[in-house]
């Protein structure tokens, strides 16, 4: 089914509770509702209630059988495992739960209907381009829920560390935006509840697996995110954190088993040895240092060798892929989390939607530990991965590197070249997410000095060459944070999004000249790829830097036009001599340029602009 004309026609999945006069609190059960029909038969709730731990559970729901139920270790917890059976229909089931002195209480369970074709949903791939949304920074669309009640950390638009109230709404409101600048997927940062007393706003230290932070919305609101990104042609894309939790999450308080948080629920760091996973002469206790170790005291780290712990996190991947009807995830500092449990996670995912795309954010600028994780990689050892796509940091850093440093035997263009001619390590290196930044480092425009012909050629770079590219928010107007690395500056707020409407990046007012002309290049840049099927499902074939210029071709096959890509690193109007390209262009009658779609002859050398990136599609007839 196509990812884009997809819509999921979901029942609303709530979660009814009926307690006995009793009973003094409501019970919890997570997830908070499930489907019929879906691949895995087998269902795991975790249910929460003051001394529930040696409680009986029972059901007469038509196709549910009860198969286990057992204490993880805590008092209030009990974990009930389920089968549910082809037969079973959608539906509200009830559960009974019985204590030992015959005291019971019940929860009512909806068992919705799966939309039609959601098992065979299609991720986003090298057809999409992906931006990158800091929520909180992008766009207030709803003032309402800057202020919640219950919550410690109220707005504070003065703070860079503070919330400033962007919200799912802001992000809706500006879907005809995305849409026509030539986007296709939205990935943003985390939207779930982030009951922290402070620094909140990034998403990162979650408290509430199954619900979204009511200061950017609600579930509902999610949905409907999607839903309205979909009738544009964008699918939406989730930041998932398997390795950690906020320190505020229910599980600090009242804790499911002793076991549960790595190191005895106490702050060890993590020594971010990630070469530990990896070393052939390594030891246990250094890879373990580096997946057991916490971030911060504020970011308790999961115990993913527990099975209950592994299991809640497993479904509620595929609780919110189907929710939502999401095209994909990302999923936040891979390698941290345990490598058993990655290898069960993704294949159970994957297992469930075989054509989606996951992908894992391994920060190491080394080619063979970013492909390690990739499915289809030749490894070292018999460890089984079924993830699609890795984020690709050595081409980020490759790129960058490329640009600034002068040409040398050793250094410049070749960089790139080099990081691409590595390739071969890779499962799918057209699988591969590739970036120029993101919300973890400084932004491209300051990396490359605020030079709008360095940031041209990274940009043109990034959305003609092999992977999925991703553009960070506010990329398309040059955001820059001269002077600062700090996080809050480089994830600063996008112009047009807030009430100051004195520069607004959705309209254009307000723009420097530069800036216009950034977006209008980006635009142009997205939607000529949108409609080349040879860059966004083409091979990828480059020629090795020479004197300050890198070309490279794309193309499918001999019927499809071919696109070919000219760096011209040089400070003065080049010539290029063309016949060293012979073999890819000695069919090409003329050659269009995509800038100003000017038609040119294809002759024995071109005139290339200074320090300039250009695409062309080449025309044989």
């Amino acid at each position: 089914m196509n990812k884009v004309s997809m819509r999921g026609q979901f029942i609303v999945c709530s979660l009814l509770l009926v307690l006995c006069s009793c009973a003094t609190s409501a019970v919890e059960v997570s997830p908070p509702s499930w489907w019929q029909g879906m691949k895995d038969h087998h269902l795991q709730l975790m249910v929460r209630h003051p001394n529930i731990s040696d409680y009986s559970i029972e059901t007469d729901f038509y196709g549910v059988s009860i198969v286990d139920s057992a204490s993880p270790g805590g008092d209030n917890y009990l974990m009930v495992d389920l089968e549910l059976s082809e037969q079973m229909k959608p539906g509200e089931a009830t559960f009974t739960l019985t204590g030992p002195e015959g005291d019971s209480l019940s929860f009512t369970y909806t068992f919705a209907q799966r939309a039609a074709g959601s098992a065979q949903r299609a991720g986003f791939d090298a057809s999409d381009v992906i931006y990158l949304i800091t929520p909180d920074r992008f766009a207030n669309g709803d003032p309402k829920n800057d202020t919640v009640s219950g919550y410690k950390e109220q707005p504070n638009t003065a703070y860079k560390g503070g919330r400033h109230g962007g919200d799912i709404a802001g992000i809706m409101a500006n879907l005809d935006y995305l849409s026509e600048m030539g986007f296709t997927q939205i990935w943003t940062m985390p939207l779930l509840e982030n009951a922290m007393p402070q620094y909140s706003y990034h998403g990162y230290s979650t408290t509430d697996y199954f619900k979204i932070d009511p200061r950017f919305g609600s579930n509902e609101e999610y949905r409907l995110l999607s839903d309205k990104a979909r009738d544009k042609g964008i699918g939406i894309i989730k930041d998932v954190v398997l390795n950690h939790i906020g320190s505020e999450h229910i599980w600090m308080k009242d804790r499911p088993s002793e076991d549960w948080v790595n190191h005895n629920f106490e702050f060890v760091p993590t020594s971010h040895r990630r070469e530990a996973l990896h070393d052939p002469h390594g030891v246990e206790a250094d890879a373990k240092a580096h997946s057991e170790g916490w971030f911060v005291p504020t970011m308790p780290d999961l115990n993913q060798r527990n099975p209950y712990v592994a299991q809640y996190l497993i479904q509620h991947a595929i609780w919110w892929i189907e929710f939502a009807n999401l095209s994909g995830l990302r999923v936040d500092t891979y390698s941290y989390a345990d490598k058993q449990f990655l290898s069960q996670w993704t294949k159970r995912i994957m297992t469930e939607y075989p054509n989606l795309n996951i992908v894992g954010e391994e920060w190491s600028v080394n080619p063979m530990i970013t492909a390690y994780w990739q499915k289809g990689s030749l490894r070292h050892d018999n460890y089984q991965t079924d993830l699609p796509s890795v984020m690709d940091f050595p081409l980020q850093v490759a790129l960058v590197n490329s640009i600034k440093n002068p040409e040398r035997w050793d250094v410049g263009l070749r960089q790139l070249y080099d990081i691409l001619a590595a390739d071969f390590v890779y499962g799918d290196p057209y699988d591969l997410v590739i970036f120029g930044d993101n919300h973890d480092m400084s932004r491209i425009t300051t990396q490359l000095d605020d030079d709008y012909d360095k940031w041209n050629i990274a940009m043109t770079i990034l959305l003609t060459t092999r992977g999925i590219p991703q553009i960070f928010y506010g990329t398309e107007i040059m955001m820059h944070h001269p002077g600062t690395d700090d996080h809050g500056f480089i994830r600063a707020d996008f112009p047009g999004g807030f009430s100051d409407k004195t520069v607004n990046a959705f309209t254009g007012q307000g723009l420097t000249d530069k800036q216009k002309k950034a977006q209008a290049r980006l635009k142009l840049l997205l939607n000529k790829r949108k409609a080349s099927q040879a860059i966004t499902n083409g091979r990828f074939i480059h020629y090795s830097p020479h004197e300050g210029t890198y070309v490279y071709f794309r193309h499918m096959a001999q019927s499809e036009p071919e696109v070919m890509v000219v760096v011209n690193k040089n400070t003065e109007t080049t010539t290029l001599d063309l016949t060293r390209f012979t073999r890819h262009l000695f069919h090409a009658k003329s050659m269009v340029r995509w800038k100003d779609d000017a038609e040119l002859p294809v002759g024995q050398s071109l005139t290339l602009p200074a320090m300039s990136a250009t695409v062309y599609t080449l025309h044989s007839k």
